[in-house]
């Protein structure tokens, strides 16, 4: 059952748009030690929530590497989203009605300072483990910048130190289907969402892959397959899917948000960024991983100091670190016990 902390003062944005206030809903398991030296602190993915037994399978669980009788896990709804924290939906007290269009952009950095706000109000001023995947990966790394003593162990996981034009290509499209939508734009909670299930439609592409695709989506009997396959009918669902959960507004402004990500804005060569990092880091890869392929993770590996790096094998792309976990927790189990 989700928590929620409202942060009753201003927040200024990257953009420079100031928020009077702040809710953020967060989800903890486990009990925290006497020593506060168990904590991990989970950064969730795009469309997820706080609840990481919910969409991370097989993690909350005896044996995991989130075990809650081991483990304080703390995971908090990032900025923007739908599920909790302060986002397109929530009441902008300047006008009594939501924001709807009006949200303003944010950024991961963003998204990170908000995080912090919450961890001094849980009294954390340092985790056992920062853990994150594709965007919960991009906030791992700027936290782990931003705050370099505020994580022992971290893990970035199918993840980039800055989004380049092949992902943020995907996000245009998405954002162009969203558009093309004749109620987005109306102020409403409904608006838009035909179009975003179209540009749900256009991530699974890259978050599954060819190899994904073709194995999971093959018709029953493929030399006799003409007009109506398999594959048509997963699109839609997938995208009705996200339609009977999410809005709009938000998906269009997390997919800002990614496009946004780039450690070394402000700061210098992202390469000489990385070498602040003090935590002991991993790094995981995804063999089939097109939006962010194995060789994204190469300047990860070359310039953090502390660092060990693994290669999932997996024909599932992108979404490898949902659908093996079982490789994954073996991996982040001998790294926590190092």
């Amino acid at each position: 059952m989700a928590k929620f902390y409202t942060h009753n003062e201003p927040f200024k944005l990257e953009c420079g748009y100031v928020l009077p206030e702040l809710t953020i809903a967060y989800d903890t398991f486990g009990q925290m030690n006497a020593e506060r030296s168990n904590v991990i602190w989970v950064c969730h993915a795009l469309t997820a929530n706080s609840d990481v037994a919910d969409w991370w399978p097989h993690t909350v669980e005896e044996g995991c590497f989130l075990d809650p009788a081991k483990y304080f896990t703390v995971c908090a709804n990032f900025l923007g989203s739908h599920y909790g924290t302060t986002g397109p939906l929530s009441i902008n007290p300047a006008t009594g009605e939501p924001y709807y269009d009006d949200f303003p952009l944010v950024t991961v950095r963003d998204m990170v300072r908000c995080h912090q706000l919450l961890a001094r109000h849980l009294g954390i001023e340092q985790v056992e483990l920062l853990i994150g995947s594709s965007i919960g990966g991009f906030q791992c790394l700027e936290w782990s910048v931003m705050q370099p003593d505020f994580a022992r162990k971290a893990a970035y996981i199918a993840t980039t130190p800055r989004t380049k034009p092949w992902a943020s290509a995907f996000n245009e499209s998405q954002r162009m289907a969203i558009e093309s939508d004749p109620t987005y734009g109306e102020r409403n909670s409904e608006a838009g969402l035909d179009g975003m299930a179209i540009a749900r439609s256009i991530a699974l592409l890259s978050y599954r892959g060819g190899m994904a695709y073709d194995k999971t989506q093959e018709d029953e009997n493929p030399d006799e397959a003409s007009f109506k396959r398999r594959v048509l009918s997963y699109q839609r669902y997938q995208g009705e899917k996200l339609r009977r959960r999410f809005n709009a507004y938000s998906y269009y402004r997390l997919s800002q948000a990614v496009d946004s990500h780039n450690l070394g804005r402000e700061r210098g060569r992202v390469e000489d960024v990385l070498k602040r990092i003090r935590a002991k880091s991993l790094v995981v890869a995804i063999t089939s991983d097109i939006l962010f392929p194995p060789s994204d993770h190469d300047i990860l590996v070359e310039n953090i100091p502390d660092v060990r790096y693994h290669l999932i094998d997996s024909d599932f792309g992108h979404d490898g670190f949902l659908v093996e976990h079982r490789q994954l927790n073996d991996i982040i189990l001998n790294f926590l016990s190092e």
